[in-house]
């Protein structure tokens, strides 16, 4: 029988978990009635951040963060459909640019953040990933890595690429005003048998000691249930709310509890890394427009490193090539996300907190 103290105990983490989800999707629904662009997460992470700021908000337990990453995984992986995967090999050549232009970004913004800012290597390439944050958070988590800090610089490039670029077309009115058919929503069981395929991999890869094993394992699962068209659909949406309120909680949490000095400093830092992310993705965009034969517009938008779903829009608002766009980000986002655990696992971390 349980202690009353420990039952006592029990209840006083659980409400302040309850607050500190309920101030994120607090948050993430006022953005949203804003009508903001990623609303859910970066709503979630900014509330949370300015209330951290005032008063520390408690860390939630390690087993929300691992139920939120396998959700994450699981949405992640619903991306390669058989009609995704076929549209992607349709430019094979510009493709293979495209995997030389995400180790450039990494490598091009990793230094600048290791060398200008002195971050760790390990800090530096995860803030510099160029998409995947859910993935990113899985893997900074498990390495101990700094959160805070990696979430200002990848939230800054959300925000801009994802957030200001649509909003820009809004207040311009270049945007479309057509209906998006409705995805297929997965039944209870399907969703049931999908997380638990993945928490099986999960369990697999992390006796293997591979990095963010949840993450990885329900990814995998996923793109491969969804790649041979053993499952068709995606999570329901408020299953996908919700785990965006969980990654933004995560995020804000972490970068209120950086002292307001240092958090101005990253700024600077944030929009450097922009710049030289978007500098190398421009310079590989030129030979991969020539060798897939599509415009430098075309091209740009597709190695730009922002959300798949805003870069997707702002190609179709543009008249631009929405399949040759989609194709790149689709397998931008898959790569990074199925790669980092095992890129990252080489480089020494501290022990990840409980």
């Amino acid at each position: 029988m349980a202690q009353p103290g420990h039952t006592s105990k029990t209840l006083t983490v659980l409400s302040q978990e309850a607050i500190v989800i309920t101030i994120a999707a607090i948050g993430g629904a006022l953005f949203s009635l804003l009508g903001a662009p990623a609303a859910w997460l970066s709503g979630a992470m900014i509330l949370s951040a300015l209330v951290a700021f005032v008063r520390p908000l408690p860390v939630l337990r390690r087993s929300w963060f691992d139920s939120t990453v396998l959700l994450s995984g699981t949405i992640i992986g619903s991306a390669a459909t058989p009609e995704a995967l076929a549209a992607a090999v349709r430019y094979p050549a510009s493709l293979v640019v495209l995997l030389f232009a995400m180790a450039g970004i990494m490598a091009a913004t990793g230094a600048y953040l290791r060398y200008v800012a002195r971050w760790s290597w390990l800090d530096a390439l995860l803030a510099a990933a160029p998409g995947a944050l859910a993935t990113v958070l899985a893997v900074a988590q498990s390495k101990g890595a700094n959160i805070g800090r990696i979430s200002v610089v990848q939230l800054f490039r959300l925000l801009v690429l994802v957030a200001l670029l649509p909003s820009l077309m809004q207040l311009t009115g270049l945007h479309s005003d057509l209906p998006t058919p409705p995805a297929k929503i997965l039944d209870a069981w399907t969703m049931l048998l999908l997380l638990l395929a993945g928490f099986g991999v999960g369990l697999v890869l992390d006796r293997m000691g591979v990095a963010a094993p949840m993450m990885f394992g329900a990814t995998l699962a996923s793109a491969v249930a969804h790649g041979t068209g053993l499952v068709e659909g995606s999570l329901p949406p408020p299953v996908q709310i919700a785990v965006l309120v969980m990654l933004g909680s995560t995020m804000g949490g972490r970068v209120g509890a950086i002292p307001r000095r240092e958090l101005l400093g990253l700024f600077p830092l944030a929009a450097g890394g922009l710049l030289v992310s978007l500098g190398v993705a421009f310079a590989f965009a030129w030979p991969a427009a020539l060798l897939a034969g599509v415009s430098y517009a075309d091209s740009m938008t597709a190695f730009a490193p922002g959300g798949l779903e805003a870069m997707a829009m702002l190609a179709f608002a543009m008249g631009l090539d929405t399949l040759y766009v989609g194709s790149h980000h689709l397998m931008r986002f898959l790569i990074i996300g199925f790669a980092m655990p095992f890129l990252i696992d080489r480089i020494p971390g501290r022990p990840p907190e409980r």
